[in-house]
């Protein structure tokens, strides 16, 4: 295994939370190297943000889907740095996209066998400026505007879904689901939720009680997932199978966690799986597969999280480490061109040609591991990175100091 092959497992497993949330780095990469061999990814994929729908009669909580966001150019106006904070204790933003939570995510021993993956949340309050500690939660998403956000509780998969105003800190709304929900995903106009569903814990992991034996076979208990319209609170369930084989010899194994996202048209959902000939697969709201969106979509990576651009010309793409030690594909979503960028992990687009990344940085402290990143804004064509958080902590016990970010458009 080389460097590269290294690095752009390491961005899949970073996307599941694992590998940060481990005991250690030299366990972790034999880890890495192990689940390669044995093709079974047993991960966590990041959770991503979203707002539940309302029922009807209950006031709404804005979504900000139409609040004026700043557009175009980034610009130092619009760009809120902290360099000298790791985590972030002020907020942390650039164009149109800023940090609305974070969290540190722990591994948590249940049994000889099992092990989970729980994350505590520090939730952005505007009263304040800062970062605040919010640990009743175990996933949270934030919808547009950075008003109101979705909580589940600290008991994974849940059976209802808090609704929170960030304005009082108040849950405003429980909504029961017959299907557990384990992650949380706002469409891109702040009008649907998806909230993929689960039987069992997606953050468990799973390992034998003698370590000779090797990973056991442990598939995803995900079932499907729900789509709510945010204004009249109904919903519907489609179920997908995780698992097998399609009768084009495509395997439709996944993480245990591998939660739905929307497209870019918010009119079907995707979500990635374990093929080597095909990354991701697209359904409608019954949960029957669809061909890919013609908008760049085929283009996405699952674990890379900043997607397609605001004006749909481009896709972030993987890491790449051509011309600079790290950096990632932008790639035209028109015509597949690659172009390459700064950036170790390509985030969150600021604009439609800047990008909120992590990145291992310039100046004192750069270059220190490729683990030793901080948030960065890097743009298509330039030779420029400007620093917007600190480094994180540990370049070499990667469980130390590793806080996430939870981007949403403000």
């Amino acid at each position: 295994m080389n460097v590269d092959d290294l690095l752009r497992d390491t961005l899949r497993e970073q996307a599941a939370e694992q590998p940060p949330a481990g005991p250690g780095f030299a366990d972790w990469v034999l880890a890495v190297r192990r689940r390669r061999r044995t093709r079974q990814l047993v991960a966590v994929v990041v959770a991503t943000v979203a707002v539940v729908a309302l029922a009807v009669g209950v006031p709404r909580l804005s979504s900000g889907k139409d609040d004026v966001r700043p557009t175009g150019v980034v610009d130092r106006e619009n760009t809120s740095a902290h360099a000298d904070q790791s985590p972030p204790r002020e907020l942390i933003a650039a164009g149109r996209t800023a940090l609305a939570a974070y969290y540190i995510p722990t591994t948590v021993r249940k049994s000889a066998t099992e092990k989970v993956t729980e994350r505590t949340y520090w939730l952005f309050d505007r009263t304040s400026g800062t970062y605040v500690k919010a640990p009743k939660w175990s996933v949270v998403a934030v919808a547009p505007g950075m008003r109101t956000a979705a909580v589940l509780e600290r008991t994974l998969p849940a059976s209802r879904i808090g609704l929170l105003d960030l304005a009082t800190g108040e849950v405003k709304r429980w909504f029961p689901v017959t299907h557990k929900v384990g992650g949380l995903s706002f469409s891109a106009d702040g009008r649907k939720l998806v909230a993929t569903t689960y039987t069992y814990n997606p953050d468990a992991t799973f390992q034998p009680a003698d370590p000779n034996v090797g990973e056991p076979d442990k598939p995803s208990s995900r079932t499907g997932f729900y789509i709510f319209d945010v204004a009249s609170g109904k919903s519907t369930w489609g179920g997908v199978a995780a698992g097998g084989e399609r009768a084009d010899g495509v395997s439709t194994s996944v993480n245990n966690r591998q939660d739905f996202a929307f497209t870019s048209d918010d009119r079907h959902v995707w979500a990635g799986i374990l093929s080597d000939d095909v990354n991701k697969l697209f359904y409608d709201s019954t949960g029957a597969e669809v061909p890919a969106p013609e908008d760049g979509s085929t283009y996405l990576v699952w674990y890379i999280t900043a997607g397609l651009s605001p004006d749909g010309k481009h896709v972030a793409g993987d890491f790449a480490g051509q011309t600079w030690t790290t950096s990632s594909y932008v790639i035209d979503s028109a015509t597949g061109e690659k172009t390459e960028i700064h950036g170790q992990e390509l985030l969150a687009w600021a604009d439609d040609r800047s990008l909120i990344a992590w990145d291992t940085g310039k100046g004192e402290g750069a270059g220190k591991s490729e683990f030793h990143q901080r948030l960065v804004l890097v743009t298509i064509g330039s030779d420029k990175e400007v620093p917007l958080s600190g480094f994180l902590g540990g370049s070499t016990d990667v469980s130390a100091g590793r806080w996430k970010p939870v981007f949403a458009q403000r």
